[in-house]
């Protein structure tokens, strides 16, 4: 990568870059970048010499932006490969983008390579004929899943997908949701992952948001009536969604191995834009996150030593991969390790319990409410998660009394506590060897490459170790930005570190401790209460399986705090009794002021409980109590 700079007498600063900008010239641009003084009338960006830019690129020219007002940051000179970048990612609306060129550059430097269909490919060449996935419908070589995954994109072409479109798939884990993933990276699109769990209007406000083209249609839960359903979500996605393909299990792409596809080749690198992940949408609209196959490998390469995967394992993967936690974790990190994946037919805790005791499955990773109502199955022992030898919980975090009943179910299990976001996953997890204090306690220490700074939200100065603060971060597999979501919301700041909106504190050892999200901080009558502490105290009360501290609107405090509970089955629950013992350990203002009984929490596709919904539940039964 070739800089120049230069400013002019009336402090405007323009920049020519020459070469390619992906992850590693992108930090010389950042240096080069930084040095531009903060009152520069403005900046010009010369991008003629330019002859490709990846997401750590586009990334670069984001905390540009976050450092200059609107209107200041110009682009001029791009060419239609670099215009093409910054127009699927959404980043074209950011700047003023000056003269165009028509023609591309030769290529400048080494292109990239580690791109997922380059995964595939190596996949085909080194274990063709090796069982990378069990299914409901039998078992999946990789020399099929990359020939099935062929033939759709053959099909996908034919329907208009190129480099840089936005395909969506929305279903369950399914072998045919796999091979519509790799077939998407062949052609150099944009996957965009979708919880198969939303309604018609739900996936359209996505789709619409997302810019997305076309819609690979698995076992969509609400789906009932197909004709009406798709036509709820054409009506409402705008017209740049034009049409949908079928990707329903009852479709076998195997039957059509042999028929000639004619998969158009064009040019694939490893940190070009590969997928978005959708965030929770706990405040509003869920977020398109830009990752490439760059960040997911590498990430996923690196959960694959945590947690010591090898050839000889066996995962239970119930980990929806449309989720980060999923993707990461489960397919990609078993498949890097040549790893054999079995997709259960449906997520039913007897289902779980039955394939991992069927087939000695030695990994399975959840969150803590499916481990939950695992061990609460009235046919659970311990003999049928026997074969376990690690697990990751995350996505939310377990209390201490839950952590405990696990390892009491599971005490050949190595349990490991981790931390992630779909914006950047992941960022610690405990070492494979670590004490139960530290899993209980702690969501481990960083992984390498990865910094982090414990911040003050009030002031953004660090805060010393040991004292809470907003959890800051950066890495390798940090996302580029959301997908068009102006430069002021997005969480990256102008210094390039993540927000992540979580509070936490690093101790003396280097492991990070989670407090709960700034989010669902409830302020009661100018008391700040963090649900965790209160939700730790309440799973420890005899009986209680689960539990979620909610904030409910008081016209005297402000807000109150409402505990909502799940207790296991034929338990009673004590409410006087409940208050005497928290009373003991926790102050006044945090015991609660409302118990509301669940028979299950309500969740997210991802896992996470479904706060949103929760809450609207929680706020008219407590209305009703009030009366």
């Amino acid at each position: 990568m070739q800089i120049k700079t230069e400013q002019s007498a009336a402090n405007a600063c323009r920049l020519q870059l020459a070469g390619r900008l992906d992850p590693e010239s992108a930090g010389q641009v950042r240096r080069a970048l930084a040095a531009i003084p903060a009152d520069a009338a403005s900046l010009t960006l010369d991008l003629e010499g330019l002859s490709y830019i990846s997401l750590a690129g586009l990334r670069e020219l984001l905390i540009a932006r976050r450092r200059f007002p609107a209107g200041t940051v110009r682009l001029e000179k791009l060419r239609p490969r670099v215009l093409e970048a910054l127009e699927s990612s959404g980043f074209s609306d950011f700047f003023a983008i000056g003269e165009t060129l028509p023609e591309d550059l030769p290529g400048c430097g080494e292109a990239l390579s580690g791109s997922f269909r380059d995964f595939l490919a190596q996949k085909r060449r080194s274990a063709a004929d090796r069982v990378a996935i069990v299914s409901e419908a039998g078992e999946h070589s990789w020399r099929e899943i990359d020939a099935c995954a062929e033939l759709i994109a053959a099909d996908l072409a034919a329907l208009g997908v190129r480099r840089g479109s936005h395909v969506a798939i929305c279903g369950r884990n399914s072998i045919n949701w796999v091979y519509t993933f790799f077939a998407i990276q062949k052609l150099g699109a944009v996957a965009a992952l979708i919880n198969p769990g939303l309604k018609a209007k739900e996936i359209a406000k996505i789709l619409r948001g997302g810019d997305v083209e076309l819609l690979c249609c698995g076992e969509i839960l609400e789906m009932k009536e197909e004709a009406a359903f798709l036509g709820e979500i054409r009506q409402a996605a705008g017209e740049k969604l034009k049409g949908f393909y079928d990707v329903r299990s009852s479709r076998d792409f195997r039957a059509r191995i042999g028929e000639r596809a004619a998969c158009p080749m064009q040019t694939v690198e490893a940190d070009d834009p590969a997928l978005m992940i959708f965030t929770s949408g706990y405040t509003g609209t869920p977020k398109g996150v830009l990752l490439s196959s760059y960040s997911v490998l590498r990430a996923s390469r690196a959960s694959a030593g945590t947690q010591r995967l090898t050839a000889q394992d066996r995962i239970c993967l119930i980990l929806p991969m449309f989720h980060i936690f999923g993707l990461v974790a489960g397919l990609i990190a078993g498949s890097c390790a040549d790893a054999l994946i079995y997709l259960p037919k449906d997520i039913r805790t007897g289902t779980i319990l039955n394939l991992i005791h069927t087939e000695r499955c030695t990994v399975f990773h959840s969150v803590p409410s499916m481990l939950v109502a695992l061990v609460n199955n009235r046919d659970f022992s311990p003999e049928m998660l026997s074969s376990l030898r690690c697990t990751i919980i995350s996505a939310a975090a377990a209390t201490r009394a839950q952590m405990e009943r696990f390892q009491n179910a599971m005490p050949e299990n190595h349990f490991l506590s981790s931390y992630g976001l779909s914006e950047m996953a992941p960022v610690s997890i405990t070492d494979y060897e670590d004490t139960d204090e530290h899993v209980m306690r702690t969501v481990g220490r960083l992984l390498e490459h990865v910094a982090l700074r414990i911040a003050d939200p009030a002031t953004g100065k660090d805060c010393p170790a040991g004292e809470p603060g907003e959890i800051l971060a950066q890495g390798y597999s940090l996302m580029a930005g959301y997908y068009r979501i102006a430069v002021e919301d997005q969480a990256i700041d102008a210094d390039g570190w993540l927000h992540t909106g979580d509070r936490g504190c690093l101790d003396e050892e280097g492991y990070l401790h989670l407090d709960g999200r700034y989010k669902e901080l409830i302020i009661r009558g100018g008391e700040n209460v963090m649900p965790g502490e209160i939700e730790t105290a309440l799973t420890e009360l005899p009986g209680v399986r689960n539990a979620k501290v909610i904030g409910v609107p008081s016209d005297f405090f402000g807000e109150e705090v409402c505990a909502c509970l799940v207790c296991g089955e034929g338990e009673g629950f004590d409410e006087d009794a409940a208050r005497a013992v928290l009373s003991e350990g926790l102050a006044r203002y945090k015991v609660p002021s409302f118990f509301l009984l669940y028979d299950e929490l309500p969740l997210l596709g991802s896992g996470k409980i479904d706060i949103v919904t929760l809450k609207q539940d929680a706020i008219i039964r407590v209305n009703a109590m009030r009366k």
